[in-house]
């Protein structure tokens, strides 16, 4: 499958934007956005670590096309943990719901990973902020990924955020260290401040953990398989 991997990214951006630009001619206003949700310093056992996580998009109401990017630099040997990308299409499905389809490139660590991504984002009962995405890549490779997250205000200017990602593949990947089931979980718990509605800065704590085979890639390489970090930082949007 050759052929995924060197077309998927290429095609859908044309696809893509193909799409929103008709719909921006049917009479919806176009608007552009940019959010970091989290742009922050994070106090590892490795030492300190800038890691972001953000969108950009273009669309309106109905339809959108997002570029969302995370990742994590290590300062102390200037090097990129993790990167990675997605190139999404969203439309409207519902009131709260939309839905997604698009490429995600895992960029960093080496070997890079290509995906097809397809899911579901919008506001569940209480509030909480649910993305559940399904990958498929080559070799038959598959994961899925749920993410959840909650503000739970004190003030109109003060919140306390907390957030779950767990991520789980189809197949064992000794190349990236994944391995098949459920592979991580990430948590975090942050209290923000509302300088302005699109500035906010906070603090907080980051929980990782490891499980299975992955754990296993892991510790074989004399790796970690969990810690925990407090963090500093931002959330912005404009």
């Amino acid at each position: 499958m050759k052929s995924f991997i060197t077309c998927i990214a290429p095609t859908t951006f044309a696809l893509l934007l193909a799409t929103v630009s008709v719909n921006a001619m049917d009479d919806h206003t176009l608007l552009t956005g940019i959010t970091l949700d989290q742009l922050e310093l994070r106090d590892t056992e490795e030492g300190t670590a800038t890691a972001w996580d953000g969108q950009l998009w273009l669309g309106d109401d109905l339809n959108r096309l997002q570029l969302n990017s995370e990742g994590e630099f290590l300062h102390s040997d200037s090097n990129t943990e993790e990167a990675e990308l997605q190139l999404l299409y969203s439309r409207a499905v519902s009131a709260y719901w939309d839905f997604h389809a698009g490429w995600r490139g895992d960029l960093q660590a080496t070997p890079e990973r290509h995906w097809l991504a397809l899911g579901i984002e919008g506001l569940a009962p209480y509030f909480v902020d649910v993305n559940a995405t399904l990958f498929l890549g080559n070799e038959d490779r598959s994961a899925l990924r749920l993410e959840l997250e909650y503000e739970l205000l004190f003030t109109q200017r003060l919140a306390l955020v907390p957030e779950l990602e767990l991520n789980a593949y189809g197949r064992n990947d000794p190349e990236t260290g994944t391995g098949a089931g459920l592979s991580d979980l990430e948590t975090g718990l942050r209290l923000r401040y509302e300088i302005t509605r699109e500035f906010a800065p906070y603090v907080g704590v980051h929980y990782w953990k490891q499980y299975g085979n992955t754990a296993d890639f892991s510790e074989a390489d004399g790796e970690d398989s969990d810690g925990v970090a407090a963090v500093a930082g931002l959330h912005i949007w404009f």
